[in-house]
């Protein structure tokens, strides 16, 4: 079980963040429209962002244990012993991502982000 390393990490950012980015686009400018044609409260466009984000890794995370970003890289989340991680893990990284200071805590964490040490999980190559 070898974990990845940073640049494979950060791969996987780019690539996931790139789509969840047109994921929220699409569903903003959708709402928008509703706000315009229904009278719906509007909400600003950064929370379609940071909803989009919690759904994306949690779907992906809890049906696969892979992302988009996680496949073209060939890696994917495990528990710290190598199992299936539970729902509760994935939400729970699910929702610390959305700290958008995640990544800072790597050099105090053993390498590891924060979603990664308090949910318990890491990523392997698969």
């Amino acid at each position: 079980m070898k974990t990845v390393g940073t640049g494979t990490r950060v791969l996987n950012f780019l690539i996931d963040t790139f789509l969840i980015f047109i994921i929220a686009l699409v569903f903003s400018n959708w709402y928008s429209f509703q706000v315009m044609y229904w009278g719906y409260k509007p909400l600003p466009p950064y929370s379609f962002f940071f909803i989009t984000l919690v759904v994306y890794y949690f779907l992906f995370e809890s049906i696969w244990r892979r992302t988009p970003g996680k496949w073209l890289s060939i890696s994917k989340v495990v528990k710290s012993n190598g199992q299936k991680p539970s729902i509760g893990q994935i939400f729970l990284r699910s929702l610390i991502r959305v700290i958008v200071i995640d990544f800072l805590f790597i050099p105090f964490l053993d390498g590891k982000t924060l979603h990664d040490y308090l949910s318990g999980t890491i990523v392997i190559e698969a």
